[in-house]
């Protein structure tokens, strides 16, 4: 079975260097039995590897977000550029969240209630795009002139959805950790996950 993640990366959606802390076990889960590094790379995979695509939607929405919030675009960046910005994020933030619906939730719910049909996580996307679908038709009413760039309404579209966001980019991260995947998961099953 093709790699989820591989597939994103080919469809352009961006990660980061490296995982941030929200992929790291937090001292309340690392009161059972320890796990070697070894056993923790193995467990912990799925966090990292989703937490550095998560990383890059948190750099983008803040680039974004932050000029709204200042009232002006970045230094150097035309007014074409920052929309562009803007059209890829939730371009890719929409294949990103396709491809974990149609192959990457669908195989953690057999064991994972979080991952199931209408629970937290699959109603967060919900959320999600109820807000970014207006930000995409704000974008392209932007870019084809039909409305000039005002940052304060920019800001307002995007702040409907960006604590849902924000919460969802954290929660299914914390559900990929080490510490819960080993109690779903045995070290065989996590070599095996298509992901």
């Amino acid at each position: 079975m093709e790699n989820p993640f591989d597939k994103m990366v080919e469809e352009g959606v961006s990660k980061s260097d490296k995982p941030t802390e929200v992929s790291a076990p937090k001292k309340e889960e690392q009161d059972v039995p320890k796990l070697s590094p070894q056993e923790f790379r193995v467990w912990n995979r799925m966090a990292e590897h989703m937490d550095m695509f998560h990383e890059n939607f948190r750099r983008s929405w803040n680039l974004l977000h932050g000029a709204c919030v200042a009232g002006k675009r970045p230094q150097g960046m035309s007014i074409r550029a920052f929309v562009n910005t803007g059209q890829e994020f939730c371009h890719h933030l929409t294949v990103h969240h396709t491809i974990e619906e149609q192959h990457i939730f669908p195989v953690l719910a057999r064991k994972m209630p979080a991952f199931k049909k209408e629970l937290e996580l699959l109603t967060q996307h919900k959320q999600i795009h109820q807000g970014l679908d207006k930000f995409e038709v704000y974008l392209d009413q932007v870019k084809s002139g039909e409305k000039e760039l005002r940052l304060e309404e920019m800001r307002a579209v995007m702040e409907t959805f960006g604590k849902v966001l924000w919460e969802h980019l954290d929660d299914e991260v914390k559900e990929l950790r080490a510490e819960n995947m080993r109690k779903y998961w045995s070290a065989d099953e996590m070599r095996r996950l298509p992901m």
